[in-house]
């Protein structure tokens, strides 16, 4: 993808940080799913769900690796896919580290900064 390509999506996507960023606010500190467990990706479809997107229909992280439209790197407004783990992408902390908002994060919807070094994809919502 060519740096052009990258800013027109980056542009076309950046109500959508604003979006999923207020959706969010209401869930900090709590966990709107009730499960115990592995519920990061149950959470993102949620709140993609609230503001209209469709999700993955998974309750796995990984499935969002292939979801959506790619997204040019850790932009904000992007879904960062981990291994076992995802959420939304707030802003670039820094060389190697973003900001990500997320469910199961300490057993509650929160925020932490996380290494991009562990990510395998970062996807835009449909």
């Amino acid at each position: 993808m060519s740096w052009l390509e990258a800013a027109v999506l980056a542009l076309a996507f950046a109500p959508t940080l604003a979006t999923v960023a207020h959706a969010t606010t209401r869930y900090r500190g709590t966990n709107p799913t009730g499960r115990s467990h592995d519920w990061c990706a149950e959470f993102a479809n949620l709140v993609l769900r609230r503001v209209g997107h469709r999700g993955s229909g998974s309750a796995l992280a990984r499935s969002f690796a292939s979801y959506g439209r790619p997204a040019p790197g850790p932009v904000p407004g992007a879904i960062v896919v981990f291994p076992h783990h995802l959420g939304f992408v707030m802003r670039v902390e820094g060389p190697g580290r973003i900001r990500v908002v997320s469910g199961n994060h300490g057993h509650r919807v929160g925020e932490g900064v996380y290494s991009i070094r562990r990510a395998i994809a970062y996807r835009y919502p449909v």
